[in-house]
Protein backbone atom coordinates (compact mmCIF):
# COMPACT_ATOMS: atom_id res chain seq x y z
CA UNK A 1 0.00 0.00 0.00
CA UNK A 2 3.06 2.65 0.59
CA UNK A 3 4.22 1.54 -2.52
CA UNK A 4 0.87 2.78 -4.45
CA UNK A 5 0.81 6.11 -2.51
CA UNK A 6 4.20 6.40 -3.39
CA UNK A 7 3.67 5.78 -7.01
CA UNK A 8 0.31 8.06 -6.82
CA UNK A 9 2.27 11.21 -4.97
CA UNK A 10 5.30 11.08 -7.83
CA UNK A 11 2.87 10.58 -10.99
CA UNK A 12 0.62 13.59 -10.32
CA UNK A 13 3.90 15.55 -9.31
CA UNK A 14 5.74 14.75 -12.44
CA UNK A 15 1.91 15.55 -13.99
CA UNK A 16 1.64 19.12 -12.58
CA UNK A 17 5.82 19.43 -13.44
CA UNK A 18 4.68 18.31 -17.15
CA UNK A 19 1.70 21.25 -17.40
CA UNK A 20 3.62 24.15 -15.29
CA UNK A 21 7.30 23.61 -16.69
CA UNK A 22 8.90 27.08 -18.17
CA UNK A 23 10.46 25.10 -21.12
CA UNK A 24 8.92 21.89 -23.00
CA UNK A 25 12.29 20.15 -22.74
CA UNK A 26 11.56 20.13 -19.32
CA UNK A 27 7.75 19.26 -19.71
CA UNK A 28 9.43 15.96 -21.49
CA UNK A 29 11.19 15.20 -19.53
CA UNK A 30 8.59 15.46 -16.62
CA UNK A 31 6.51 13.54 -18.75
CA UNK A 32 9.43 10.24 -18.82
CA UNK A 33 9.49 10.40 -14.87
CA UNK A 34 5.77 10.16 -15.16
CA UNK A 35 5.75 7.34 -17.69
CA UNK A 36 8.55 5.33 -16.00
CA UNK A 37 6.23 5.95 -12.50
CA UNK A 38 3.38 4.49 -14.42
CA UNK A 39 5.58 1.64 -15.43
CA UNK A 40 6.48 0.68 -12.27
CA UNK A 41 2.60 0.87 -11.17
CA UNK A 42 1.88 -1.47 -13.78
CA UNK A 43 4.50 -3.96 -12.32
CA UNK A 44 2.69 -3.34 -9.42
CA UNK A 45 -0.17 -4.77 -10.33
CA UNK A 46 1.65 -7.72 -12.02
CA UNK A 47 0.77 -6.11 -15.55
CA UNK A 48 4.27 -6.94 -17.12
CA UNK A 49 3.34 -6.80 -20.59
CA UNK A 50 1.80 -3.23 -19.99
CA UNK A 51 4.83 -2.16 -18.19
CA UNK A 52 7.03 -2.95 -20.83
CA UNK A 53 4.73 -1.60 -23.27
CA UNK A 54 5.00 1.49 -21.16
CA UNK A 55 8.06 1.94 -21.34
CA UNK A 56 9.03 1.15 -25.27
CA UNK A 57 5.85 2.70 -26.63
CA UNK A 58 5.36 6.12 -24.71
CA UNK A 59 8.69 6.55 -23.58
CA UNK A 60 10.81 5.82 -26.27
CA UNK A 61 8.51 5.99 -29.18
CA UNK A 62 5.94 8.84 -28.14
CA UNK A 63 8.20 10.82 -26.10
CA UNK A 64 10.88 11.21 -29.24
CA UNK A 65 7.83 12.32 -31.34
CA UNK A 66 7.44 14.91 -28.91
CA UNK A 67 11.27 15.77 -28.91
CA UNK A 68 11.21 16.05 -32.76
CA UNK A 69 7.92 18.04 -32.78
CA UNK A 70 9.80 20.91 -30.43
CA UNK A 71 12.88 20.25 -32.68
CA UNK A 72 11.08 21.38 -35.65
CA UNK A 73 8.85 24.55 -34.00
CA UNK A 74 11.98 25.71 -32.74
CA UNK A 75 13.94 25.59 -35.95
CA UNK A 76 13.04 28.94 -37.06
CA UNK A 77 13.32 31.34 -34.11
CA UNK A 78 16.66 32.76 -33.35
CA UNK A 79 19.81 30.88 -33.26
CA UNK A 80 21.14 29.04 -30.41
CA UNK A 81 23.44 30.24 -27.93
CA UNK A 82 26.59 28.14 -26.49
CA UNK A 83 26.26 28.37 -22.67
CA UNK A 84 28.30 27.64 -20.08
CA UNK A 85 28.79 24.43 -19.26
CA UNK A 86 26.61 22.99 -16.96
CA UNK A 87 27.33 18.95 -16.94
CA UNK A 88 29.38 19.27 -13.61
CA UNK A 89 26.63 20.67 -11.47
CA UNK A 90 24.26 18.23 -12.74
CA UNK A 91 26.30 15.25 -11.89
CA UNK A 92 25.70 15.05 -8.02
CA UNK A 93 21.75 15.46 -8.48
CA UNK A 94 21.50 13.10 -11.01
CA UNK A 95 23.49 10.42 -9.71
CA UNK A 96 21.57 10.82 -5.95
CA UNK A 97 18.00 10.96 -8.25
CA UNK A 98 19.55 7.93 -10.02
CA UNK A 99 20.58 6.43 -6.83
CA UNK A 100 16.73 6.98 -5.27
CA UNK A 101 15.17 6.25 -8.41
CA UNK A 102 17.22 1.91 -8.51
CA UNK A 103 16.19 2.14 -4.76
CA UNK A 104 12.59 2.67 -5.26
CA UNK A 105 12.78 0.20 -8.18
CA UNK A 106 14.72 -2.51 -5.75
CA UNK A 107 11.90 -1.85 -3.30
CA UNK A 108 8.97 -2.35 -5.29
CA UNK A 109 9.97 -5.34 -6.88
CA UNK A 110 10.67 -7.18 -3.87
CA UNK A 111 7.25 -6.26 -2.78
CA UNK A 112 5.56 -7.48 -5.47
CA UNK A 113 7.70 -10.54 -5.77
CA UNK A 114 5.73 -12.03 -2.36
CA UNK A 115 4.93 -15.70 -3.14
CA UNK A 116 1.55 -16.49 -3.24
CA UNK A 117 -0.44 -19.56 -3.38
CA UNK A 118 -1.74 -21.27 -6.85
CA UNK A 119 -5.53 -21.86 -7.77
CA UNK A 120 -4.88 -25.70 -7.59
CA UNK A 121 -5.72 -27.65 -10.93
CA UNK A 122 -4.33 -24.17 -13.01
CA UNK A 123 -1.11 -22.51 -14.02
CA UNK A 124 -0.79 -19.01 -13.49
CA UNK A 125 1.91 -17.43 -15.54
CA UNK A 126 1.45 -14.31 -17.36
CA UNK A 127 1.70 -15.60 -20.68
CA UNK A 128 -1.72 -18.00 -20.47
CA UNK A 129 -4.56 -16.88 -20.99
CA UNK A 130 -7.74 -16.18 -18.95
CA UNK A 131 -4.91 -14.90 -16.35
CA UNK A 132 -5.03 -11.20 -15.86
CA UNK A 133 -2.26 -9.32 -17.64
CA UNK A 134 -1.60 -11.92 -20.04
CA UNK A 135 -0.41 -11.04 -23.39
CA UNK A 136 -3.49 -13.21 -25.11
CA UNK A 137 -6.08 -11.47 -23.46
CA UNK A 138 -4.50 -8.27 -23.93
CA UNK A 139 -4.14 -8.92 -27.45
CA UNK A 140 -8.00 -10.39 -27.69
CA UNK A 141 -9.28 -7.07 -26.18
CA UNK A 142 -7.11 -4.53 -27.93
CA UNK A 143 -8.30 -5.93 -31.20
CA UNK A 144 -11.41 -6.22 -30.79
CA UNK A 145 -13.89 -5.08 -27.78
CA UNK A 146 -11.31 -1.22 -27.99
CA UNK A 147 -10.09 -1.83 -31.96
CA UNK A 148 -11.91 1.70 -32.76
CA UNK A 149 -10.19 3.84 -30.03
CA UNK A 150 -6.82 1.96 -31.11
CA UNK A 151 -7.34 3.27 -34.59
CA UNK A 152 -8.73 6.26 -33.66
CA UNK A 153 -6.06 7.55 -31.39
CA UNK A 154 -3.54 6.23 -34.22
CA UNK A 155 -5.54 8.78 -36.76
CA UNK A 156 -4.94 11.60 -33.91
CA UNK A 157 -1.17 11.01 -33.68
CA UNK A 158 -1.30 11.36 -37.32
CA UNK A 159 -3.29 14.53 -37.80
CA UNK A 160 -0.74 16.06 -35.44
CA UNK A 161 2.46 14.93 -37.10
CA UNK A 162 0.93 16.50 -40.09
CA UNK A 163 -0.33 19.50 -38.25
CA UNK A 164 3.58 19.86 -36.78
CA UNK A 165 4.96 19.54 -40.07
CA UNK A 166 2.35 22.35 -41.46
CA UNK A 167 3.53 24.41 -39.55
CA UNK A 168 7.18 24.13 -39.26
CA UNK A 169 6.63 23.99 -43.27
CA UNK A 170 5.33 27.90 -43.13
CA UNK A 171 8.72 29.29 -41.08
CA UNK A 172 11.10 30.62 -43.18
CA UNK A 173 14.04 32.11 -41.12
CA UNK A 174 14.94 35.62 -42.33
CA UNK A 175 18.66 35.93 -44.14
CA UNK A 176 21.02 37.96 -43.43
CA UNK A 177 21.72 40.82 -46.64
CA UNK A 178 24.42 40.09 -48.57
CA UNK A 179 27.77 42.31 -48.13
CA UNK A 180 29.21 41.35 -51.94
CA UNK A 181 27.20 40.73 -54.71
CA UNK A 182 27.60 36.98 -55.91
CA UNK A 183 30.49 36.53 -58.94
CA UNK A 184 29.11 34.77 -61.95
CA UNK A 185 30.10 30.93 -62.26
CA UNK A 186 33.20 30.15 -64.56
CA UNK A 187 31.77 27.65 -67.55
CA UNK A 188 33.07 24.15 -66.98
CA UNK A 189 33.71 23.74 -70.40
CA UNK A 190 36.67 26.15 -71.80
CA UNK A 191 34.94 26.88 -74.86
CA UNK A 192 32.01 27.27 -73.98
CA UNK A 193 29.81 24.25 -75.06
Amino acid sequence: MITFWLLAVLIVASAVFVVSAPRPVYSVLGLLFNFLCLAVMYLTLDAEFLAVIQVVVYSGAILMLFVFVIALLSSGVRPFSVGPNRLPRILAPLSILGALGLGGLLFVISESVTPTPAPTGAATAAGNAGVFGSVADFGQALFTTYLLPFEATAFVLMIAVIGVIALAGDIDPPRPPRSKPLREREPILKDGS
